[in-house]
């Protein structure tokens, strides 16, 4: 009697072990994710590709989705409740649904900001306000997206969440997405990453279509020295200004304001390094993590997503076309003195798409230098992207 006893029990202990197990659970949704998240991998790794936020992007696509683990790292839901972040029962929770507080709640874009504020000179910003301009003229794509996305069947708010892509700003994109449309979070987050990566394949055959050799070649003045009294006042202006103008930009603007600020006053080394190292790098993972988490084979494997890559593309294209038609124009009025290269980089990938501008000016003359000069609609894209997300929020949210 005792013996049946035991070979029942170790037979319901094998049952138990092997319906644990992943076999039993995982569909082949989850194999094809898993596939996408070691492509993702591959391009931080290997092809060094955005890898401070793509890396942590995939591993938390790669961990969600191995079979049987969503349970164990995310929590599981009661019976006939739909799959959202409050119905996890609260005993089930994990660690990925605890970190994933920080985008539910719309913590982490904000500290970011925090972060790349106290990263970004805007000397040459203050130094040329005309770039803000061409950081303006960059957001084309955004709301040209916008009307797209719309015309595809999409809702407003949606439709704003994937324009916003076209800023080529990864944490305002998560920002607006997930004040707008949380359900398509992943696919909006990895979509502006991927293309933030691929800036130089994308912006480069751009930039010859929409300039000529003889005006990538112009070489400009150099920008005049600022103070320290500009750079203190510029952040406090901006933040007084765009705050009674459009309250709901304030959450990134502020942030990016304040870190500036504690770079530039001089009397708060410490908080400025940590804001820009430890704070940022801290942050980076958790969002980068948190955001791949969400990129489940249900979610992500959707006629939506192939639309929201498509129409990425084509926002980050004409934000980059927006910067460049604006810096023609100027250079034209100014009888030639600006050159139109720059405005490539009024789309808010800082620094890289300033990097590119630079770049292509070397190509065609290398003794042209046009860094600093790039980095001032660089900087502008940054604001103008917040301003467009607040513009988005104060419309749909």
């Amino acid at each position: 009697m005792l013996s049946n006893m035991l070979a029942i029990d170790i037979v319901d202990t094998l049952k138990n072990l092997w319906e644990s197990m992943g076999f039993t659970q995982g569909s082949w949704g989850n194999y094809v994710m898993l596939l996408i998240s070691f492509a993702l991998m591959y391009l931080a790794i290997v092809k060094k590709y955005e890898p401070l936020l793509l890396l942590p992007i995939a591993f938390g696509m790669f961990l969600i989705n191995i079979p049987g683990a969503e349970r164990v790292v995310w929590g599981s839901y009661a019976e006939g409740a739909a799959h959202d972040y409050e119905n996890v029962l609260p005993e089930t929770r994990g660690l990925l649904w605890y970190l994933y507080y920080g985008v539910q709640h719309v913590i982490y874009p904000p500290l970011i900001f925090l972060g790349i504020g106290a990263m970004t000179d805007f000397g040459p910003l203050i130094s040329n306000p005309k770039s803000m301009l061409i950081g303006a003229a960059a957001q084309l794509g955004i709301f040209l997206t916008l009307i797209g996305a719309v015309a595809l069947g999409f809702t407003g708010a949606a439709a704003a969440a994937i324009a916003i892509i076209g800023g080529a700003d990864g944490p305002t994109a998560i920002y607006v997405a997930s004040k707008l449309a949380p359900n398509l979070l992943s696919q909006i987050a990895i979509a502006a990453y991927s293309y933030m990566a691929l800036i130089p394949i994308i912006q480069k055959p751009i930039m010859k279509l929409c300039t000529t050799k003889k005006e990538r070649m112009i070489r400009m003045k150099q920008l005049r020295s600022v103070s320290k009294l500009e750079k203190v006042i510029f952040p406090i202006l901006v933040t007084l200004i765009v705050g009674i103008l459009l309250p709901d930009a304030i959450p990134l603007l502020g942030m990016l304001m304040l870190g500036n600020l504690l770079r530039e006053s001089g009397v708060c080394d410490r908080l400025s390094s940590q804001a820009q190292n430890g704070l940022m790098n801290t942050i980076t993972i958790f969002l980068g993590v948190s955001v791949g988490c969400k990129a489940k084979a249900d979610i992500f494997l959707t006629v939506d997503t192939l639309s929201i890559v498509l129409l990425g593309l084509i926002a980050f294209c004409f934000g980059t076309v927006g910067g460049l038609l604006m810096a023609k124009l100027m250079n034209k009025l100014s009888g030639g003195k600006i050159n139109p290269l720059i405005g490539s980089a009024g789309v808010s990938a800082v620094p890289m798409a300033a990097r590119i501008s630079e770049d292509m000016g070397r190509k065609y003359d290398p003794q042209n230098h046009l860094l600093m000069h790039a980095m001032g609609p660089n900087v502008a894209g940054v604001i103008g992207s917040a301003i467009a997300a607040g513009a988005l929020l104060a419309c749909f949210g």
